[in-house]
């Protein structure tokens, strides 16, 4: 079974692979504009092309970072309520511990007839 990070993973590998693949068909074959020509993509073209790219990739990048960045401060203070929640609640143990320790009798010990260890 997939986790859900694998699966996210898979769908980003996917997604570069298929953006790869459209990247390099249209620079080996051009798509034909109304007539049969057998020009190549011209520089100017793929320039553009790479730049449109570039833009999108980055205004995603931009989208995911500003998530994160939003979300932070709110995990940020998620670990800190559980770190505070750990030490009181470690410090009741103690102090539970210390306070029957101390308010609890003391059991005598009974002693154990030796015959009955052998």
């Amino acid at each position: 079974m997939m986790t859900r990070q694998q699966r996210h993973q898979d769908q980003q590998s996917k997604a570069f692979y298929e953006l790869s693949a459209l990247i390099l068909n249209l620079i080996r074959y051009p798509p034909p504009s109304g007539e049969v020509s057998t020009q190549r993509i011209t520089p100017a073209g793929l320039a553009s092309m790479l730049l449109g790219v570039s833009l999108a990739l980055m205004f995603c990048g931009s989208i995911t970072f500003l998530i994160g960045f939003l979300l932070m401060p709110w995990v940020i203070g998620l670990v800190m309520l559980l770190y505070v929640a750990g030490i009181v609640s470690s410090l009741s143990i103690l102090g539970r511990a210390i306070f029957c320790h101390t308010l609890a009798p003391a059991s005598p010990r009974k002693t154990v007839p030796a015959w009955k260890l052998l």
